[in-house]
């Protein structure tokens, strides 16, 4: 099918190309990870009770709803239970 683009195929018959499973790069480290990393190590170092309270203006720009999804797949892929909770000016988590 074409959707009249000009469709490149190379001369083994693939469009795209090829690397070894062996020779990808381990791991995940999406554009939250620094700040992940952060709020995980804090998170892990806070009192029972007490909350990690990240600044939205150090968020470099990411968008609260985003926050709290990064935030929530990096807890569950490190087995913490936690809650959030957001004001105008910052986001906080705390674990339960």
């Amino acid at each position: 099918m074409s959707y009249g683009m000009v469709v490149l195929v190379k001369k083994d018959g693939s469009h795209f190309g090829r690397v070894r499973v062996k020779d990808l790069p381990n791991g995940r480290r999406g554009k939250h990870f620094d700040l992940l990393s952060k709020i995980l190590e804090d998170l892990t170092n806070v009192p029972s009770g007490s909350a990690v309270k990240v600044p939205l203006q150090d968020t470099g720009g990411i968008g609260l709803a985003n926050l709290r999804s990064a935030v929530n797949r990096a807890t569950r892929a490190n087995g913490l239970k936690v809650e959030t909770q957001s004001d105008e000016n910052y986001f906080y988590v705390w674990k339960t």
